[in-house]
């Protein structure tokens, strides 16, 4: 594996690559340490701070993770890549449902290149709101955020609001067209890495917190190196769980009939199309995550007690709020596969081209046999993700594990971590073997060319 590292560099391609998305990655880090005029983020820091001691995170420290920090000190890249992100999901989404942007998607380069223009415009539609409300919270934290704390010290708040919607814009544009040169000219998935890094980039804090851990309080000590031992193991076995669900398929044998075009024959090979376990990623854990954070508050903003009481029994850590957690991302599991796999379609062009599974007649019973078939893998995938995703709230709320240690034993951050560092290791591996050279996990001798 160090061979293949050390063979990356000797490729002058490849080697050029990697400097450039080195580089670049250093330009995204530096959006996220540059705080926004007039914004006294040691204040914003400590507010953040308490507020993940009392939820364990929360969506507040889960978008504070995915910024790489940017958030809790107010810096230009306050928002981050998210609200592209979440463009192109709702842009996604809505290809499913609406003909038009359907029809658009399935017209090739012409129809893409439309599609993500439509999803550019709607990013900045989303900074200007998202950096709107973070820029009201700033300047009205008692009410935001229940506590009393001067955060911004310009005098005109209207000119803080134009210029912190302006800048944390620009910033999240930046980050766009960072990753989308990365994606051209670097190593490839450039939106995935920057989240990457920026999850990465909490990884020292994390250590430094894991340490205090086990430092003794007075003459007593929490943990032991019998709890540190048990933290590896886990750890481990999580990696591995998700880096096998991860690449898990359901391969469905398909056989090509022959045809005969003037004097040649095509078709006639059989090949298999790959159902994913888990084919909707990470997506249902952030849509539950993102529902969940809302009602709670508006309960307990209401003036009836039994608004009240609801809402202290759905928030963060009580047992309704781990079911509810639970049931969502079953739930959204299954929606997600409902919007994004169309089983008609592909059946569809199976038919086409005269693709059929053996033991199928082509057609309807071939849709309603890969519907099934996806329906029973996706259970597999949805509970591992619940499985995964409780992980960290188990450990922050029953061990008393601090929120940035947990938060990289399982959940969301895991699992973009270990999928982005797979698919990039696929892209330079497809490299290496190009140039005839073996990829991760065998001798990097350079092969022959025989």
């Amino acid at each position: 594996m160090f061979s293949a590292f050390a063979n990356s560099f000797k490729i002058p391609e490849l080697r050029d690559r990697i400097l450039f998305t080195l580089g670049l990655i250093v330009a995204v880090r530096i959006t996220a340490c540059v705080p926004v005029p007039g914004v006294d983020y040691n204040a914003l820091r400590e507010i953040i701070a308490e507020i993940g001691r009392q939820a364990g995170g929360g969506f507040l420290g889960l978008y504070d993770l995915f910024t790489g920090g940017a958030m809790d000190r107010c810096a230009v890249g306050a928002l981050g890549i998210m609200p592209y992100i979440s463009a192109s999901i709702i842009i996604q989404l809505m290809t499913a449902v609406v003909p038009a942007l359907e029809r658009m998607a399935r017209e090739g380069d012409a129809g893409r290149q439309r599609i993500t223009q439509y999803t550019r415009f709607l990013t900045v539609v989303l900074c200007i709101v998202q950096g709107g409300a973070l820029a009201g919270a700033m300047l009205h934290p008692q009410a935001t955020f229940g506590m009393d704390r001067d955060i911004v010290h310009m005098e005109s708040h209207f000119g803080f609001l134009v210029l912190a919607v302006l800048t944390m814009t620009t910033g999240t544009m930046l980050q766009m067209w960072l990753g989308e040169q990365i994606t051209a000219r670097g190593i490839g998935n450039g939106i995935s890495l920057i989240i990457t890094i920026n999850i990465i980039s909490r990884l020292p804090g994390a250590v430094s917190q894991t340490i205090q851990m086990f430092k003794p309080v007075g003459d007593e000590r929490q943990f032991t190196i019998f709890h540190l031992a048990l933290m590896l193991i886990l750890i481990f076995l999580v990696i591995a769980g998700v880096i096998a669900v991860t690449q898990a398929q359901r391969k469905i044998p398909v056989q090509y009939a022959k045809r005969v075009v003037g004097r040649k024959v095509y078709g006639g090979q059989s090949t298999y199309m790959p159902l994913r376990v888990n084919y909707a990623g990470v997506m249902p854990i952030i849509f539950a995550q993102s529902i969940l954070m809302f009602p709670p508050k508006l309960f307990r903003a209401m003036p009836w007690t039994w608004a009240k009481d609801f809402g202290a029994a759905i928030d963060y850590g009580t047992g309704a709020y781990m079911a509810l957690y639970t049931l969502m991302i079953l739930f959204f599991s299954y929606f997600w596969v409902a919007t994004q796999f169309n089983p008609v379609r592909i059946a569809d062009d199976l038919k086409k081209y005269g693709g059929y599974v053996p033991g199928i007649r082509p057609g309807t019973p071939t849709a309603e046999f890969l519907d099934h078939t996806m329906t029973r893998v996706t259970l597999a995938g949805a509970v591992f993700l619940t499985v995964i995703a409780v992980i960290p709230s188990v450990m922050q709320q029953n061990l008393g594990i601090p929120w940035i240690v947990a938060s990289f034993f399982g959940g969301t951050s895991l699992l973009i971590v270990v999928g982005v560092m797979l698919d990039t290791m696929r892209q330079v591996e497809s490299q290496l073997l190009m140039r005839h050279y073996d990829g991760f996990l065998k001798k990097g001798k350079l092969r022959s060319r025989r």
